[in-house]
C-alpha cells in the first residue's frame, strides 16, 4: 500500500479491483489485522487496530469474518464442524451447533450438516465458508476473490447470498474481485494499481452500474 486514504461507511458493499499484485489482498489483510502496517493507521468502528497488542488483536479478529477463494475447509471435518471450528476454543458447543445450523440454513445447506467437504460442489463449499465466517456475528466481512474458483452462474449466486446477508444483518462487506459482473452489483468500486487507489466509483448514483463502469475513465477489471 502506498499513500492510501480510504473511508467506508457502515453497511456498504465495496468491490476492490485491480490486476494481480495491485494490493487487493494486502489491503484486506491489513484491515483484518492479518498483516501489520508499517506506517499510518487503520481504524475500524472507532477502534484503531494499528496500536493494539497481540491479545487485543485476537479479540478484534474474532469480530471480523474472512472468506477466501480457496475455501480452506478442513477435509476431515463435517460441514457442521467446519462451521463451528472457529469458535471451538470457547465454551458452549451445543449453542455453537445450534448457531451453525441456523447459518447453514441461511446459506441453503440444510440437510448437508454431516457431509464432508469432498462431497460438496465448489459453490456449496464456498457457502460453508461463508457460514463459518459468520459464526462470530461479524460487523465486517472481508472476502478475497470468493467467486474466483466458481463458474459465473454460481458466482452470481454467492454474491446474491452475500447481499442478502448484508441486508439482513447490516454487515459491511469488502470484496476483492476480478469479475466485472460481480463488481457492478456492489455499492462502490475501488480500483487499485501498484498499491495506490487509481479509481473510486460510486455505483449507487442511480445510473445503470454497467454504464457507470463503462464511463469511468480508464477503468479495467
Amino acid at each position: 500500500m502506498d499513500d492510501v486514504s480510504l473511508e467506508i461507511p457502515p453497511g456498504a458493499v465495496v468491490a476492490l479491483t485491480g490486476a494481480s499484485g495491485s494490493g487487493k489482498s494486502t489491503l484486506l489483510h491489513m484491515i483484518g489485522a492479518i498483516e501489520q502496517v508499517d506506517a499510518g493507521t487503520v481504524t475500524v468502528d472507532d477502534l484503531e487496530i494499528t496500536g493494539l497488542g497481540r491479545s487485543a488483536l485476537t479479540r478484534y479478529r474474532q469480530r471480523v469474518g474472512f472468506v477466501f477463494q480457496r475455501y480452506h475447509l478442513l477435509p476431515a471435518l463435517t460441514v457442521l464442524d467446519n462451521v463451528i471450528a472457529p469458535v471451538l476454543p470457547r465454551r458452549g458447543r451445543a449453542d455453537h451447533a445450534a448457531r451453525a445450523r441456523e447459518l447453514l440454513d441461511a446459506v441453503g445447506l440444510t440437510g448437508r450438516e454431516r457431509a464432508l467437504p469432498a462431497q460438496l460442489s465448489g459453490g456449496q463449499q464456498q457457502r460453508v465458508a461463508i457460514a463459518r465466517a459468520l459464526m462470530g456475528s461479524p460487523g465486517l466481512l472481508l472476502a478475497d476473490e470468493p467467486t474466483g474458483n466458481l463458474d459465473s452462474a454460481t458466482g452470481g449466486q454467492i454474491l446474491d447470498l452475500l447481499l442478502n446477508l448484508r441486508d439482513r444483518h447490516g454487515m459491511t462487506i469488502l470484496l476483492a474481485t476480478h469479475e466485472r459482473a460481480i463488481a457492478a452489483r456492489c455499492d462502490r468500486l475501488i480500483r487499485l494499481g501498484d498499491g495506490r487507489i487509481v479509481e473510486d466509483v460510486d455505483l449507487t448514483d442511480g445510473e445503470d452500474p454497467a454504464a457507470t463502469l463503462q464511463r469511468a475513465a480508464g477503468l479495467r477489471l
